[in-house]
């Protein structure tokens, strides 16, 4: 397997950023948190998931660093991370 391809370092975040979008609850959930902050337990109510699934697809998000998780008491609070989704637009608009 050949890693990176010679990519660069913007180049290798947009394909694990492009990977982390291409299911549709995933893009579901960045257009939630488009909206402005969210619990985790409001994002599984908006959604038609379970909770294990909103959970999973919440960390391959956060893997892919689109968004920020917080803990606030027993619960998470997430929301866009608008530098990365800067980036993405920027080097989307490259192609």
């Amino acid at each position: 397997m050949i890693k990176g391809f010679g990519l660069s370092g913007n180049e290798l975040w947009l394909s694990r950023a492009c990977k982390a979008l291409g299911h549709p609850a995933r893009l579901r959930i960045l257009w939630e948190l488009a909206q402005g902050d969210c619990m985790c337990g409001n994002l599984v109510r908006r959604l038609p998931l379970a909770q294990s699934t909103v959970s999973q697809h919440v960390k391959v998000l956060r893997e892919a660093g689109l968004i920020i998780g917080s803990i606030e008491g027993a619960a998470t609070n997430y929301r866009l991370d608008r530098n990365a989704v800067e980036l993405l637009k920027q080097l989307m608009s490259e192609l």
